[in-house]
């Protein structure tokens, strides 16, 4: 066999390896059993008592970060909108590597729910590092399927530049049936410090 003839079945077989782990990904059986985060009151709260929600946003948030800032509005927007469609916004309040204080703004926490991940341990479960940074969940069977992970839209820095929503596209998809049509984007944020 010539060299050439091996490189090319080297190049394929990485190329179909590559597609293969990537189809693997997206339609994964990602999926979450449950957890338990503080609330303001620091009560624990279970994600299993959301089970009657269409679906669960997990917002991991942080009142430092410079790109969590950006999206307060959004977020207010986005809990507005679907909260009527029956869909539960958690927000939890990651620490990040930053200095310095991070309390939640009295406005923020009158407005949104914030919640404890003590140990980040949820959001090592669900595999986030960033703040802000988002998992949609789907009440199925006796856990919540995975069914979108990563950035809230295109633009973390100009809201009007926003070009696609992928928060929003999952959330319609999974609200009308669908399968998502867009399941992981990288996003764009502050690191969650790893105690």
């Amino acid at each position: 066999m010539s060299l050439r003839r091996i490189s090319t079945a080297v190049a394929a077989t990485l190329l179909f390896c590559t597609v293969a782990v990537g189809v693997a990904r997206a339609q994964g059986n990602r999926s979450v059993n449950d957890f338990s985060l503080k609330n303001a009151s620091n009560a624990e709260v279970s994600l299993r008592s959301y089970a009657g929600s269409k679906a669960v946003v997990i917002a991991f948030v942080n009142p430092s970060c410079a790109f969590s800032k950006l999206y307060r509005d959004r977020f207010r927007a986005l809990t507005s909108t679907y909260k009527e469609r029956g869909v539960q916004f958690i927000f939890i309040n990651a620490p990040i590597n930053l200095e310095g204080g991070q309390t939640v703004d009295p406005g923020d926490a009158a407005s949104l729910p914030f919640f404890t991940d003590e140990g980040q341990k949820v959001s090592s479960l669900l595999g986030v590092t960033k703040t802000p940074e988002v998992v949609l969940l789907q009440p199925v069977g006796d856990g919540f399927a995975v069914r979108y992970k990563g950035a809230i839209d295109d633009n973390p820095q100009v809201e009007g530049y926003v070009k696609e929503r992928y928060l929003a596209t999952a959330l319609d998809d999974v609200l009308a049936g669908r399968s998502s049509s867009v399941t992981d984007k990288r996003a764009a944020g502050c690191l969650i410090k790893r105690m």
